[in-house]
Order: C-alpha cells, then structure tokens, then sequence
C-alpha cells in the first residue's frame, strides 16, 4: 500500500508549524505570494522553517515572482522544494537548483496532460481549483473525475479539501498526496491543531481502507 503524502499550506505561526510535526503531515508550505492572505515575509518564514524537524519538507509557494525575489527568499529560508502557481515557464521553474512542484488551474475545458507536457522537469503537479483572483486558497472543490490517470509526474491534489472530504477525495483520485490550506483553519492564516488531526486522520482512514479492498 502507498501511503497519501500530507502537505499542510499557509503556515504563518511557528505554533502552526509545530502542529504540523506533531500530527504527522510530510510536508508544510510557506507562500510567499503577497496579496494572499497567508503571505509570509522571509524572516517569519525563517522562524518558521527552524522549528520544522527533519524530515518534514518546507515549501516555498510563489506566484509570478521574478528570479531576483525567489533567490532573495532561498538566501534566508532553507526551502526544499518550489512551488509555483502562476504563468511560470518550466526553464524559469527550474533555474533555482531546487526541485519543483507545479500547480495547474483546472477550469473547464483544460487539456491537463497538454499542461504537464510543458513541465517536463517538474518534479508533481498539484492540481487546484482555477481561482484566478487567489491563485489557490479559495476552498472550493472541482470535478475530481477530471483528475488524469496518467500523469508523467506525482499528483498532488489540492482545492476545498477539508477533514469532512478528504477521504472521499483520496479515495476517488489515489493521489500522491493531499494539500490543504484552508479547509485546517480556524480563521484566514491561523490553522487548527485539532483540524489538522481530523485531517490527516481522513487521509489514513482512506488509506486503510484501499488496503483492506485489495
């Protein structure tokens, strides 16, 4: 059995952080993405990453962003792994000397493996409901039978999920993991420990369960 990756989105407290580890998510994420609500400056995203434990993946999430600001930010966080979720080429994804992640807006009509293509050094894709305005965040869902089956890359689902859907979806898609931002919070940036359990608890009953069928 494989077992569904958790990566918690958002994080804006070292408390947060701590819950993170705590309850067993692999990895959490730090946007760097300024209108977003969960923006983090580099020193609140460096407090952050030295009370992650090892083994726990820090991500740094940025929209359009130029080289000359990521690199600002790889100079002061320890990120590792990238994470972009704007109209980024796959050259310019790939210039930082990080793996990366990228994210693709499923709106209607989308050609998703056509958008894969253009990646082709993308270590996952993370597909989100297409929120032009937030790029991502919104907590809606979208249609998950939309979902590729055959992907050239890890598949990582994202978009209104929540502890009261999670299994569903893991369950519908089998992906290689889950990313929630919103669906753990207790209010815009501010995540809940005990969400962030029925969260990652959802994604290991679902497992489970996937197991026993087989």
């Amino acid at each position: 059995m494989m077992r569904t990756r958790v990566k918690i989105c958002g994080i804006t407290r070292v408390a947060d952080a701590g819950a993170v580890v705590h309850h067993g998510a692999d990895a959490l994420g730090l946007v760097f993405y300024e209108n977003s609500p969960r923006f983090v400056d580099p020193e609140q995203a460096r407090a952050i990453a030295a009370a992650v434990s090892p083994f726990v993946s820090v991500v740094g999430l940025f929209v359009n962003a130029d080289s000359r600001a990521v690199n600002a930010v790889l100079q002061r966080v320890p990120l590792g792994l990238l994470q972009f979720h704007g109209n980024e080429d796959n050259d310019s994804c790939n210039s930082f000397g990080l793996p990366f992640i990228k994210s693709i807006a499923m709106q209607d009509g989308i050609d998703v493996l056509s958008q894969m293509e253009s990646y082709p050094d993308a270590a996952g894709f993370l597909l989100d409901t297409w929120q032009p305005a937030s790029h991502g965040g919104g907590g809606e869902t979208f249609d998950w039978q939309s979902v590729p089956e055959n992907s050239p890359a890890p598949l990582i689902l994202a978009g209104g999920l929540s502890p009261a859907n999670v299994a569903d979806a893991v369950t519908a898609t089998r992906p290689y993991a889950v990313d929630v931002s919103s669906g753990v919070e207790s209010e815009k940036g501010i995540k809940s420990a005990g969400k962030i359990a029925a969260f990652i608890e959802g994604v290991r009953r679902s497992d489970t369960s996937d197991s026993r069928e087989r």
